[in-house]
């Protein structure tokens, strides 16, 4: 989402503070070395209660970019934030790492069964980085937990032709039908787009 679209949900007051928040964040290179926690680092914990939770992602998001914060940075608001800046840190992946630098954030996010989570690291930087093996547990991942398939970015191309995956998701098809639990209806659909469903 960007900056207009962003204004255009806020109220006077949230648009004052994106606005110091965001100039904060384009110093960021010229804070000083003995300062603690950059004030817009402060900010962008603050995000939600500025700006409304429903607002919060995109807010954080746009600091993160306007402060062009590197691997570095984004490791350390996600280790020390709560899961809604977490899950910022996740989106925001795309637009700021290049490489696969930040795997261990999507790693660790996918290792939990906090859905907005789960939902957040599965996205396209996700998508362009994990290898075979990672990317098949992170869609198991999204059936286990109920998280939409639909939130897999990039979902056909990654999953056509993977018979691995196929597999995997008979065998877990398998182990639900003999428990007597439903199969997810999202299991069929990635079965599917692996074009390996008899």
């Amino acid at each position: 989402m960007n900056r207009e679209s962003i204004d255009g949900r806020l109220d006077s007051a949230a648009v004052a503070w994106l606005d110091q928040a965001l100039a904060e964040a384009a110093e960021a290179a010229d804070e000083p070395d003995n300062v603690a926690v950059p004030r817009w680092q402060l900010r962008f914990a603050a995000a939600g209660r500025h700006c409304g939770q429903e607002n919060a992602d995109a807010v954080r998001t746009l600091l993160l970019r306007r402060a062009a914060a590197d691997v570095g940075t984004l490791t350390r608001l996600y280790q020390q934030g709560a899961a809604a800046e977490r899950r910022a840190v996740l989106l925001a992946l795309p637009d700021l790492v290049p490489g696969p630098e930040a795997l261990p954030l999507v790693e660790d996010a996918l290792r939990t069964n906090d859905t907005r989570l789960v939902e957040a690291a599965v996205g396209p930087y996700a998508a362009g980085h994990l290898d075979p093996h990672a990317w098949r547990h992170a869609v198991l991942k999204c059936l286990f937990t109920g998280v939409p398939v639909a939130a897999v970015a990039d979902a056909e191309r990654r999953a056509h032709g993977d018979a691995e995956l196929a597999r995997m998701l008979a065998d877990y098809a398998s182990e639900r039908t003999a428990a007597g639990r439903s199969v997810p209806a999202d299991l069929h659909r990635v079965l599917i787009m692996t074009g390996e469903e008899s």
